[in-house]
């Protein structure tokens, strides 16, 4: 874990935590504040697989994850919402962007511009 020193008004001295994000989706995803973290090239991904159909229900199984690299001290991982799902909380270095949040803003068309944070 690297730590950076940084000095703030009147001597106060705060750590903040750096940590590398590596986006492994295939879009830019965008912060509401701006921020943006752009695709890394490489695209985590899940297969899934469907039940029969009965009385309109189905159920969602999925398969291993592929392209999610082994966790690394001080990276954290963007996947899409269904990677995240897949691995039902198996990692704590990945997480998703809050792609239901109410904060997310759309444009006219209802398409997410930016979301408000990420989801774990």
């Amino acid at each position: 874990m690297e730590l950076r020193k940084c000095s703030e008004f009147l001597y106060n001295i705060n750590y903040i935590y750096i940590m590398k994000i590596v986006n492994l989706t295939p879009h830019t995803i965008v912060f509401n504040d701006g921020r943006s973290f752009p695709a890394s090239g490489i695209v985590a991904r899940v297969q899934a697989g469907f039940s029969t159909i009965e009385n309109d229900v189905c159920t969602q199984t999925f398969g291993e994850v592929q392209d999610l690299p082994e966790p690394q001290e001080g990276v954290q991982y963007i996947v899409s919402a269904m990677v995240l799902s897949a691995l039902a909380g198996k990692r704590q270095d990945v997480v998703a962007p809050a792609t239901g949040h109410p904060l997310c803003v759309r444009n006219d068309k209802g398409h997410i511009v930016s979301v408000p944070c990420f989801v774990q």
